[in-house]
């Protein structure tokens, strides 16, 4: 479905557009993006469409979350490309402020979640979901949709923003969309770019790494046994893996021994490119 795509670059534009829909008691659904658009992206457009009456896409590549050596300035940008795509998909408008509208001279404030936010991604990059958390919040009131919609690969930070609207009693709903993988199971992400292409036929033995650790957890294994498999498997393929650990699947929290449900978690570099993916215990049919 390819519909016109209206594109809004101030706060006032969006809210002005989106109180009109409200007014007619129209639902409004939001996909937040930082652009680089793929089919996992498109494919959570298409389910904002099936849950409400108008979609809302935003592109804002968002500095607050980029380390001090993260790829912040070579991070993929082509709004033309992008727009067209998400109004294949099935937005109605694309809201792309620049940092100036975001954080103006003066911005002063930061959002912090506690706990969930402590391990996995936020060991090694600190103040990474610090500015996921501020640049999110800050969409939200923005918009002010019904419902906002973020894809599971990034399976933490999905955590992270169903944590803060419900501690900070956030009117709008948070809804999770089902990774979107290449046939050879590699989950789609806007820095499989960086991968050349010997790495690129290597990068979904991540995939089937976890996949089969969840299998082996489903049969009984320890969570231990099953991981230390995976790492070793993923190793001798050439990944340097930061973390690989099967934690709560709701609440995060580190698992151990046999467990039946749980979420498998991995980030490794391959080259200079840091990919991450996750898979339910028990795995998906």
């Amino acid at each position: 479905m390819s519909t016109e795509l209206e594109i809004v670059r101030t706060v006032a534009d969006l809210r002005a557009r989106v109180a009109a829909w409200h007014a007619r008691g129209e639902t409004v659904a939001m996909v937040p993006t930082m652009g680089a658009i793929h089919e996992g992206h498109m494919s959570l457009v298409q389910q904002a469409n099936r849950l409400a009456g108008h979609v809302v896409a935003s592109i804002f590549v968002n500095p607050l979350q980029f380390g001090p050596n993260e790829d912040f300035a070579a991070y993929p940008r082509g709004k033309a490309r992008d727009a067209a795509l998400l109004a294949q998909a099935g937005a109605a408008l694309l809201f792309t402020p620049n940092a100036n509208e975001m954080y103006p001279e003066g911005f002063a404030t930061k959002v912090h979640v506690a706990g969930i936010t402590g391990g996995l991604c936020g060991a090694t990059r600190p103040d990474h979901f610090d500015g996921v958390a501020t640049v999110v919040t800050k969409l939200l009131l923005q918009c002010t949709p019904d419902i906002a919609i973020f894809g599971e690969k990034d399976y933490q930070q999905l955590l992270v923003i169903q944590r803060l609207v419900r501690d900070l009693n956030v009117p709008i709903e948070i809804v999770g969309g089902p990774i979107v993988r290449e046939p050879d199971g590699l989950a789609l992400s806007s820095r499989n770019a960086y991968l050349s292409a010997e790495e690129r036929e290597t990068a979904p033995l991540l995939h089937a790494a976890i996949q089969q650790a969840s299998h082996e957890l489903a049969a009984g294994l320890s969570a231990e046994q099953a991981l230390e498999s995976a790492r070793a498997a993923l190793e001798a393929a050439g990944f340097r893996v930061d973390y690989l650990e099967a934690r709560d699947p709701e609440t995060l929290a580190p698992l151990s021994g046999p467990v039946a449900s749980a979420r498998i978690l991995v980030a490794a570099f391959l080259g200079k490119t840091r990919l991450i993916d996750n898979v339910p215990v028990p795995p998906q049919a």
